[in-house]
């Protein structure tokens, strides 16, 4: 399972005023764990920025002057999405910016859900947590997550936390399959071995601090979570 984990920032909110794509920034995941095969590129978007939206994140007119531009780098970025799953927050905007760029840029790759498969994090988040704040900063409070280095947005920085965040919202309980290795399996003739041939094997004890982390982890595992004491 190739999971991608996106974010742009932009010129302006609305691509329907030809506003652009400034970063991309993408994370990928396999099978729930970071490959540190990532995707990252500033962008030159042929228009100036105004000032608050400089202030958003800090990326600044001059900075982008020797840029790629869109069409540049749209094969590298679109073999790289090809066939992922992709985890957005708030995911109409960016896939609203990237489609109006694929179009723009006449590329001949057509939209990006034709190559991915989109999931909306803000869509989980709202129907985990009904009537509750949902941003990325409202997440990290509740998942306790670091965003102590997000001062301002960037798209690889918030694709980065918003990993982190996606993998713990979805980390609830999952069922437990213990399969025997197989090479003891063939050796046993199929037959799983008895911890008892292994002679009295140690108890190791959780300490109360670990015990109390364990605690704060099921805090934010399902409610069919079965671990509580007395369940």
């Amino acid at each position: 399972m190739r999971q991608i984990v996106l974010d742009t920032e932009t010129t302006g909110l609305e691509w329907q005023q030809d506003h652009r794509i400034i970063e991309v920034g993408c994370v990928e995941l396999v099978e729930r764990r970071y490959t540190g095969n990532n995707f990252h590129q500033y962008l030159q978007p042929d228009r100036i920025m105004d000032a608050e939206v400089i202030e958003v994140h800090g990326i600044t007119n001059d900075y982008l002057k020797d840029k790629p531009r869109f069409e540049d780098i749209v094969d590298d970025l679109m073999n790289y999405l090809q066939g992922a799953e992709l985890i957005i927050h708030n995911a109409p905007f960016d896939v609203g910016f990237l489609n109006y760029e694929l179009k723009r840029c006449e590329s001949s790759w057509g939209t990006l859900e034709q190559h991915c498969r989109i999931s909306d994090s803000l869509v989980m988040a709202r129907e985990k947590h009904p009537g509750q704040r949902n941003s990325l900063d409202a997440l990290c409070g509740r998942y306790h997550i670091d965003n102590s280095k997000r001062v301002k947005h960037g798209a690889l920085l918030d694709a980065e936390i918003l990993a982190d965040v996606y993998l713990a919202m979805t980390g609830g309980q999952k069922s437990l399959i213990l399969e025997a290795d197989s090479a003891d399996e063939s050796a046993n003739g199929g037959v799983r071995r008895s911890l008892t041939e292994f002679g009295n094997l140690p108890i190791v004890r959780a300490t109360q601090a670990e015990l109390a982390q364990h605690e704060k982890f099921l805090d934010m595992m399902d409610d069919s979570c079965i671990f509580r004491t007395g369940s």
